[in-house]
């Protein structure tokens, strides 16, 4: 029986990867702007590096490694279907490379806790 394109994992993995991108694409300018006011006041900085440390926080930055991850994933994901011949293995490689992310962003998560 064929499946809706919605379940589909591709789709899926397609959803993901452009969740994700919007994800960094809203954490971009705050990052910037982040970094425009250590460059301007230090004590800013240290201020936030010691809010950094609440274990909120260091989950945000699970995710946000998880989201680097994902993304960087799906990517590649896009380039093997763009120059690689099509075949049923590709769901297994999406699904390897979301496990792969998720292995890489809990290891940054463990370090950090």
């Amino acid at each position: 029986m064929k499946q809706p394109p919605r379940a589909h994992p591709l789709w899926l993995a397609f959803l993901l990867h452009r969740l994700s991108g919007l994800a960094l694409a809203l954490f971009l300018p705050a990052h910037l702007w982040l970094l425009s006011k250590a460059i301007a006041s230090p004590a800013t900085l240290d201020g936030f590096l010691t809010f950094a440390e609440q274990p909120l926080v260091k989950l945000a930055e699970f995710g946000l490694v998880f989201l680097l991850a994902v993304h960087m994933g799906g990517g590649v994901r896009l380039l093997a279907l763009e120059f690689l011949p099509w075949s049923d293995r590709q769901k297994s490689f999406a699904a390897l490379a979301i496990g792969a992310a998720l292995f890489l962003s809990a290891t940054f998560f463990l370090r950090a806790i």
